[in-house]
């Protein structure tokens, strides 16, 4: 894989007992050290034009400044120093790098992937929270649509549920939201009830899973719902918020996927985008075990070479099953 990257992203600086550590980048570039086919490419910064035509202009001002003046707490997650403001604008500039590469023909061994900090789904349109800044993949999206794509499917497996980006996007029929999410956890939003407004009415796609959903119950989700819903809505763009947090060892959720599992999900979207015709991209959001992140990053980038994940042959969970299910009456089954 192709992985846009800034040295500069490491003095987004959050603390020695912050989860969201520059360590997070480090451990990932370790991982791949050694691994064939990894390449890097140094991303421009992301416009602040096109930062501003996601998020309020008046608040893009009041981070600038908050991290002019030394930064600290903007609230009690989300931490600023005064490089954060640099880091921000180059982590969103190496997600417009995945989604421009992709729509540009990258594909195969070549598949870009932004690996940024800080992380971007929670930041909604006027303010931070949830360790994001600028939300990344929003950013992304609008720059594909400002490019050349007419529609954007962006899938969020992080185990957070990406307010920001859904509020973003959530009146507008040109994207395509799709999450997995944990229930009970920050933000408690996702709903499944909140599939979009106006002429984004049927583009939001949430799939609110109990603590405990394994492998088999995200690529059931995959399967019965997400793919077929992208599917019909046929992107040229196909984003995935890549969180790696929903790891069955990861610190801060109780959810059970695996190393393996990341690598299944990862080919059931190459494959997706394919069948769509759809340039992919991933863009780096939540994962706070070093090793898990490491570990699941370079399977990602594995499958992209060749590797053959292992799907499990597991039994989808009873309350698994009853989300799919009222995710079908609601139209986003398959057919």
């Amino acid at each position: 894989m192709n992985f846009g990257y800034r040295e500069v992203c490491l003095d987004h600086d959050t603390g020695p007992r912050h989860p969201e550590s520059p360590d997070r980048l480090r451990a990932v570039r370790r991982a791949l050290k050694d691994r064939h086919g990894v390449e890097y490419v140094a991303a421009n910064d992301a416009d602040t034009d096109l930062v501003r035509s996601v998020h309020d202009s008046d608040y893009i001002d009041e981070f600038r400044v908050f991290c002019d003046d030394g930064g600290g707490n903007w609230d009690a997650d989300t931490v600023a120093v005064e490089a954060t403001w640099s880091a921000a604008l180059a982590s969103a500039g190496t997600a417009v790098w995945a989604a421009e590469a992709a729509l540009g023909g990258l594909d195969g061994r070549d598949t870009p992937f932004g690996l940024g900090r800080p992380p971007g789904h929670h930041a909604v349109e006027d303010d931070a929270m949830g360790f994001c800044f600028i939300n990344n993949a929003a950013v992304a999206a609008q720059a594909a649509l400002e490019r050349e794509a007419d529609r954007v499917a962006i899938f969020d497996w992080d185990v957070h549920h990406g307010n920001g980006t859904q509020d973003i996007f959530y009146d507008r029929g040109d994207v395509f939201y799709a999450s997995i999410h944990e229930d009970g956890l920050y933000p408690g939003t996702g709903a499944i009830e909140e599939t979009g407004a106006g002429d984004g009415e049927g583009t939001t796609l949430n799939v609110k899973y109990e603590p405990g959903a394994d492998t088999t119950d995200y690529l059931a989700a995959i399967d019965d719902c997400i793919a077929p819903a992208i599917a019909d809505y046929d992107p040229d763009l196909l984003l995935i918020s890549a969180g790696f947090d929903a790891h069955e060892h990861d610190p801060i959720s109780r959810m059970r996927v695996t190393t393996e599992g990341y690598g299944a999900m990862t080919q059931r979207m190459r494959t997706l985008a394919d069948d769509c015709g759809a340039g992919l991209g991933f863009v780096l959001e939540g994962g706070y075990g070093l090793d898990t992140l490491a570990d699941s990053i370079t399977t990602v980038h594995e499958v992209f070479d060749g590797y053959e994940p292992v799907t499990p042959d597991g039994e989808v969970d009873e309350d698994a099953r009853a989300v799919l299910d009222e995710l079908a009456a609601q139209g986003f089954g398959s057919k």
